[in-house]
C-alpha cells in the first residue's frame, strides 16, 4: 500500500488501500464510476494542499486528478476565455495568463494546489478570490453518474467556500473555465499589506507582473509558498462574525465589513493576541516561524501532532476571544 504522505503538502498520512493516478478526463471518469459501482470509500486527491490525512490513512480508493491541458480564446479588446484541466497546477496557470498578457489572476500567485481545487475552496487571496473570474465549472455528478456544467451564478461561491465544498463528495471537477481581461493592469489593489509593500493606495492599479512578483515575496516571507515548508497553508479561515460580537474585539483587532452586516476578522491577529505564537511545537508539528496561521510538519510529525496542535490553538483563541475558528484544511479519518 502505498502512504499518503507522499502526495500531500502536510508531508503526513497513513496508507491507501488503493491509489489509482488519473492521467485522462476518461481514467478519471471510469476510475470514479469503477469504485462507485463497487461500493468502495473514495478520496478524490489533487494537489493535497489542502489536507490533513490520519496516521492510519484511507480504507479506500485515493484518485489522484492528474489530467493536464487547456484551450483558450483571447481577443485583444475582450479578454481571454481559458478553459483549464483539474490536475493544472494553479501558480503555473496564473504564470501563464501573464504570459499571455492577462489580468485579473495577478494576486492569487503562489498558492499551491491544482486548478480543480480553486472552484472547490473559492481560493483568494490580498483581497481577491477565484470566484471573480470563474466562469463556469464542468463536473462529474456521482449522484446522477453525468458531466454537468454549472454557470458561475450556480456554484454558490461564498468565503472559501461554494456548492462544491458543501456537496462534499458528490461533484468531481474536470475543469474550469475562467474570463480573464486583455491587459497589463492588475486589478484594484485591495489588501493594505500588499498596498503598502507595492508603495500604492488601496484602489489603485499596477502592473501585473509586478504584482505577482511582489505577493510571491510576501508569501515566501510567510513562508506561504509551496516547498518552502511542510504546510498546508493557512491551517484556519478568517472568522466572520456578528457586528456585535466584532464590537467587543480590541480596537487594534482587524475588521473588514461584509455585505450582509457581519464582519470579518483576522484569525492570525486572534492566534497571536490569545497567546499562539510562531515556533510553538508539539511532537514534531510547529506553528511556523514565519506565520502562525501555517501549522508545519518540522521533519517527523504525525497527523495526530498536527491536530493537537490545531486544537490547541483553536481553544486558546475561543478562551480569549470566545470565537471557534474553522479549519480551512479538509480532514480524512481525523477530528478536529
Amino acid at each position: 500500500m502505498t502512504s499518503l504522505s507522499k502526495y500531500t503538502t502536510l508531508k503526513v498520512g497513513g496508507p491507501a488501500t488503493r491509489l489509482v493516478h488519473a492521467r485522462s478526463e476518461e481514467e478519471l471518469i471510469s476510475a470514479i464510476s469503477t469504485a462507485d459501482d463497487a461500493g468502495e470509500q473514495v478520496l478524490i486527491l489533487g494537489g493535497g494542499s489542502n489536507v490533513l490525512v490520519s496516521d492510519t490513512g484511507f480504507n479506500g480508493v485515493v484518485i489522484r486528478v492528474e489530467t493536464t491541458g487547456n484551450s483558450y480564446e483571447i481577443d485583444a479588446c475582450s479578454g481571454g476565455m481559458l478553459q483549464v484541466s483539474a490536475g493544472d497546477d494553479w501558480d503555473e496557470f496564473v504564470q501563464f495568463t501573464l504570459d499571455k498578457g492577462l489580468a485579473n489572476l495577478e494576486s492569487l500567485s503562489g498558492i499551491p494546489g491544482t486548478i480543480g481545487g480553486a472552484p472547490i475552496q473559492n481560493i483568494g487571496a490580498y483581497g481577491h478570490e477565484a470566484s471573480e473570474v470563474i466562469a463556469r465549472v464542468r463536473v462529474y455528478d456521482r449522484h446522477e453518474k453525468k458531466v454537468k456544467t454549472f454557470a458561475a451564478a450556480d456554484c454558490d461561491f461564498s468565503y472559501r467556500s461554494s456548492i462544491f465544498k458543501k456537496s462534499a463528495g458528490r461533484y468531481v471537477i474536470l475543469d474550469v473555465t475562467f474570463q480573464l481581461r486583455h491587459g497589463v493592469e492588475s486589478l484594484p489593489i485591495m489588501y493594505e499589506e500588499l498596498a503598502s509593500a507595492l508603495g500604492v493606495k488601496i484602489g489603485d492599479r499596477v502592473d501585473t507582473k509586478l504584482v505577482r512578483e511582489t505577493v510571491l515575496k510576501l508569501r515566501s516571507k510567510k513562508g506561504m509558498l509551496e516547498g518552502e515548508v511542510a504546510s498546508a497553508g493557512s491551517f484556519f479561515t478568517n472568522p466572520i462574525i456578528s457586528a456585535q460580537d466584532a464590537a467587543k474585539l480590541p480596537e487594534t483587532a482587524p475588521r473588514w465589513n461584509q455585505p450582509d452586516g457581519r464582519v470579518k476578522t483576522s484569525a492570525a491577529w486572534l492566534m497571536e493576541h490569545a497567546g499562539v505564537h510562531k515556533g510553538d511545537a508539539l511532537g514534531g508539528a510547529a506553528i511556523s516561524p514565519k506565520h502562525v496561521l501555517a501549522l508545519s510538519n518540522s521533519g517527523d510529525a504525525t497527523a495526530e501532532d498536527i491536530v493537537k496542535l490545531a486544537r490547541s490553538a483553536r481553544d486558546k483563541v475561543r478562551e480569549v476571544f470566545g470565537i471557534t475558528l474553522e479549519a480551512e484544511v479538509a480532514f480524512v479519518g481525523i477530528k478536529l
